[in-house]
This record gives structure tokens, C-alpha cells and sequence, in this order.
């Protein structure tokens, strides 16, 4: 087999020594040559499902941006954070990924990421008001956006409406004093030990953070270089959750409960702040896809409902490393078209970042997604800093379970809180002050 370099060279020779026959043959090659230079081939790296779904997707891109190619490679959730760092470290990232909007700030942080406020200045296509402002500002970071918002998510209440009608409620409770009551009634009615109102184990951390935002709580002060949670507007939200335990109206850990979903079918709790996905899931085990038995509600919150939530799902972003940001860009635009978003949804049934997509009766008329219209129009991003998920998972569950064990007060459990975080931070101020 002739190489390309040793190929080229022949055929060179052979017309300088009269194979003009030849030419017709160069002039093939030199063609396809510049054929295929023309043609840019971009990497994108999805997580999980949507990693392969997405697939599904990129004939119909590449084929109205014939000039385009999209390589995609699907990287485990698991491993997906790992896979990126590394892949920095190595100076081998893709042109473009999906992102996490909590892993945004650390890959900012790491300037690993490309502005995208240039591109959206000039886009017919993606504009700030096409989406949910809570989910749009997750993408905000040190006043530019790095990424753009792909499909969202929340978390909102799954409730047990048959219960609810036995104990006097025919409409969510629409405060917190309203579901600390119906929770009351609940495991008054239900008069079993082993059955519970509502689920909400300590060490799933998001309650905690939700009430807390609902209360006014700014989580962490001072530029988010200290913790904030001994501050009297976490502290009460803390002190709200923990009631629920101290009256036994939760189960205290997931060691109680291996399938909640079958849990919450057969009763052991009437209520279970959860994700989208979710709704699948009880479709299945409660073989109610009406809503007869069970609903969604927003989160209420202090005085009125809906609540705060948490604005989440993931983003596409653009490494700066990429050689082809034009066509990344492009691919982007694409991916954000109301016709595509739902398509995707259709085959991985993540909700649609666009608001328009939301106009469609495939979700104006689904009982149990309706609701989490509303919850989307009533979501703020977390503290947008590397170490957020550190100080939620490895400090925030650990102290509510102190205080909901009885072994620290709220108050002391928020000030050792705060110690703890402080010492996760300590690298972060440093950072900001150099």
C-alpha cells in the first residue's frame, strides 16, 4: 500500500516524465482532497441516555448544514465528571458537551469554557426571554453565560390525592402551616406506625436547600466565600423540615425505604418531593395514568404557593479549545429549535428548555407535568461555585441528620454547618484574593 505522501510523489514523477494520461487522475485526487478538508467534523460528548438518544438527532442537522459532521461519544453519568477534568488536564476536550448546570461555575472556574454572549447577540434563534429566567440564570456565571439551557428540570410534590380526600383536602396545600397540618392528619388517619405523611430523608439534601431559599436564605455570603446557614432565615426553614421529623410525620432515612415508588403505592407515604422522571415511574406502580389517585402540586411556600424550587437539567456548552465555534454554534441553534426539543423529548422524555415547546398539548394536557409549568416559572439556581455540591452532600445531610436525631439543636447544627463550609471555601478565598 503506497502512503499519501509517497502516492502524491509518484504521481508528481510520472507527469514530469510524460504520463500526462494521469492528469485526469490528479486532478481527481486534489478534488476529493479539497472535498474533504471542507467538510469539519465536530465531537460532542452527551451523558447517559441522551448521550445515545441524541443520535437520533444529527442526520437531520447534517443534513441542512452539509458542510458540518457531528462525532458523538456518550459518557456515563458516573464517570462523566472525571472524564472532563481529565480530559482538560490532557488538552483533549470535545468541541462541545452537555453540562450539568451545577458543574457550569467549576469548568468556568477552570477556564475551560467560551463566553457565549457574542454568539447569542447575533442569534435569530436563542434569545434570554425564550426560556424560564430561573433556568436561564444558571448559565450565568461572573455576569457571562457559558452555557445554554438543553432540557430543565425541578423538583416538585408527588401526593397521594385519594389520601388527601379522606383527611379533608380537596385542593394542595398552598403554605407551609397547611402542610404541616395535613401531614398531622395524615398519619392521624392513617393510625399505623409504619406509615408515614411525607418523605423526606435527611440525606437527600434538596428540601433543606428548597425551604431555605423559600425563607430568603442567601445560602452562603460574601461573594459565596462563607457559609450562611446559621443565619435566622436558613435557620427557621431548617427548624420547619426537622418538626416534621420530631413528630414522626417522615421516616428519618432511605434505609426505610428501598423502592419509593412501590412505597408510595402502597401507602407509606402520602407525599415525596421528587424530579420529572418520577411520573413515569408511578404511571407504572400506581396503574393510574388519569391522576385519580395521585397528582403533582408545586411546593408551597412560607405564605403562598407556588414556592421557590430549584432550577435544574443540563446545558450545552462550548470548550474553548474548539477549532470549529461557528459550526459549534450552529449545532447549538439546532439543538435549541422548538421542532427539535421536541423531538427529544419524545424519545428521552426530558422536558423542553424552550417556553413555546411548553404551548404544546402533549404537556398542557398531561395532569402530572402541567404542574410542573407552573413550578418552572418559580426556580432559582444554587450557589453557582465548584465546591457546591461538596458542601451539600458531604456537610448539609450530615447535620440534618444530627438535628433530627435530637443530637445537636438546629442552631448548633448550622453553626458546625458553617464551620464546615467555611473550611471548603477557604480555597475559594484565597483564589479571589490574589
Amino acid at each position: 500500500m503506497i502512503s499519501s505522501g509517497k502516492q502524491g510523489g509518484l504521481i508528481i514523477r510520472l507527469v514530469l516524465t510524460g504520463g500526462l494520461v494521469l492528469l485526469p487522475l490528479i486532478l481527481l485526487f486534489s478534488g476529493c482532497k479539497k472535498e474533504e478538508s471542507s467538510v469539519k467534523e465536530i465531537s460532542f460528548w452527551g451523558m447517559g441516555s441522551e448521550g445515545e438518544k441524541i443520535k437520533i438527532l444529527i442526520p437531520e442537522f447534517e443534513k441542512q448544514n452539509p458542510g458540518i459532521k457531528v462525532k458523538v461519544q456518550m459518557i456515563p453519568w458516573t464517570a462523566a465528571q472525571e472524564k472532563l477534568i481529565s480530559s482538560f488536564a490532557a488538552d483533549n476536550m470535545p468541541d462541545l458537551c452537555q453540562l450539568g448546570n451545577t458543574w457550569v461555575p467549576q469548568f468556568v472556574m477552570l477556564e475551560a469554557l467560551e463566553p457565549l454572549d457574542g454568539f447569542i447577540s447575533k442569534s435569530k434563534t436563542i434569545k434570554p426571554e425564550n426560556y424560564f429566567t430561573g433556568i436561564w440564570q444558571t448559565n450565568e456565571v461572573t455576569g457571562k453565560i457559558y452555557g445554554i439551557p438543553w432540557y430543565i428540570d425541578t423538583r416538585l410534590i408527588y401526593y397521594r390525592k385519594d389520601i388527601f380526600k379522606k383527611v379533608g383536602y380537596e385542593e394542595p396545600p398552598k403554605n407551609w402551616e397547611e402542610l404541616l397540618n395535613i401531614s398531622r392528619k395524615i398519619v392521624k388517619y392513617q393510625n399505623d406506625p409504619n406509615k408515614y405523611a411525607i418523605y423526606l430523608p435527611t440525606n437527600e439534601w434538596a428540601p433543606f436547600v428548597i425551604f431555605g431559599l423559600q425563607n430568603g436564605s442567601d445560602i452562603l455570603r460574601d461573594n459565596w466565600t462563607y457559609g450562611n446557614f446559621s443565619a435566622p432565615e436558613f435557620v427557621e426553614a431548617f427548624k420547619y423540615l426537622i418538626q416534621f421529623h420530631k413528630e414522626r410525620l417522615t421516616p428519618m432515612g432511605v434505609s426505610q425505604v428501598t423502592n419509593v415508588y412501590q412505597a408510595f403505592e402502597q401507602e407509606f407515604f402520602a407525599m415525596y418531593i421528587s424530579v420529572p422522571g418520577t411520573s413515569l415511574n408511578l404511571k407504572k406502580w400506581m396503574k393510574d395514568s388519569t391522576g385519580e389517585k395521585w397528582g403533582t402540586m408545586p411546593i408551597p411556600g412560607k405564605h403562598s404557593s407556588p414556592g421557590v424550587s430549584l432550577a435544574g437539567g443540563s446545558s450545552l456548552v462550548m470548550f474553548k479549545s474548539s477549532k470549529y465555534k461557528p459550526e459549534v454554534w450552529k449545532f447549538i441553534e439546532f439543538l435549541s429549535t422548538k421542532k427539535t426539543q421536541l423531538e427529544f423529548y419524545k424519545v428521552t422524555n426530558n422536558l423542553p428548555a424552550l417556553r413555546s415547546a411548553w404551548d404544546e398539548p402533549i404537556f398542557k394536557d398531561d395532569p402530572f407535568i402541567k404542574s410542573f409549568y407552573e413550578q418552572f416559572q418559580f426556580v432559582m439556581p444554587t450557589p453557582k461555585i465548584a465546591e457546591w455540591e461538596q458542601i451539600v452532600f458531604s456537610k448539609l445531610q450530615q447535620y440534618a441528620e444530627y438535628a433530627a436525631r435530637g443530637t445537636l439543636t438546629a442552631e448548633e447544627a448550622m453553626k458546625e454547618m458553617d464551620k464546615g463550609v467555611d473550611i471548603i471555601l477557604e480555597k475559594r478565598r484565597w483564589m479571589l484574593a490574589r
